[in-house]
């Protein structure tokens, strides 16, 4: 199902990336991968827009939706790069900080009790993580090391049968970064996985059961 007006509204009037299209079908793997039953988990939450659709997703089937950020921007968010937003540096330390705008978002949204948000690096959070996951999206870094160091901490979580979401995979360089493409193909690569959708930069795979 698609998602409510309210949630859609909200989805869009939050500050971030993510068109409405790649939206959709983030959603509707959401929706299918929640019926799992377990958490569904982002790394990159920058101000909220995708977790948005995470958290009405894990709403509806009673579970939760986990996001992690260290909340301080990814390499082209800091000043001087294309997608710095100046509105968002906290002067009190000169750094960036989408914490304060991210709660904002969920509050309007009314979708805080259904977010945990752990604040921090990615790859600490996963290296204390200790359940399975039905769904596993990865939208952080985009350099090589922080893509890397996302699928390879949070994919070992995943339950069999659970969703990996994948963003900005580009396979022409010409239309961005190639990281992402790289963990995308890795993942196809390693035979456990399925290709399910790809909408524009958005990919989803599903995990195999487990071998007998």
């Amino acid at each position: 199902m698609p998602p409510k007006p309210e949630i859609l509204a909200a989805f869009e009037a939050a500050k971030g990336f993510m068109p409405l299209d790649e939206g959709l079908a983030l959603h509707a793997a959401a929706e299918e991968a929640a019926g799992l039953g377990l958490p569904l988990l982002e790394v990159g939450t920058y101000c909220g827009r995708s977790t948005i659709l995470l958290a009405a997703a894990a709403r509806e089937a009673g579970t939760t939706a986990v996001t992690v950020d260290h909340h301080r921007g990814s390499e082209e968010q800091q000043p001087g790069w294309e997608y710095h937003d100046a509105s968002l540096v906290d002067e009190a330390v000169g750094r960036m900080d989408t914490l304060p705008v991210f709660r904002r978002t969920l509050h309007q949204a009314g979708l805080e009790e259904h977010v945990l948000a752990l604040v921090g690096r990615s790859p600490l959070a996963a290296s204390l993580w200790g359940r399975p996951l039905g769904l596993v999206f990865i939208d952080g870094g985009h350099t090589d090391e922080h893509a890397t160091a996302d699928y390879e901490g949070w994919v070992p979580h995943l339950a069999p049968g659970g969703l990996l979401v994948i963003h900005d995979v580009f396979p022409d360089p010409a239309d961005g970064g190639q990281a992402p493409y790289r963990v995308y193909l890795r993942a196809l690569e390693s035979g456990e996985f399925t290709e399910v959708s790809v909408t524009r930069s958005l990919r989803v795979l599903r995990r195999g059961p487990v071998a007998a």
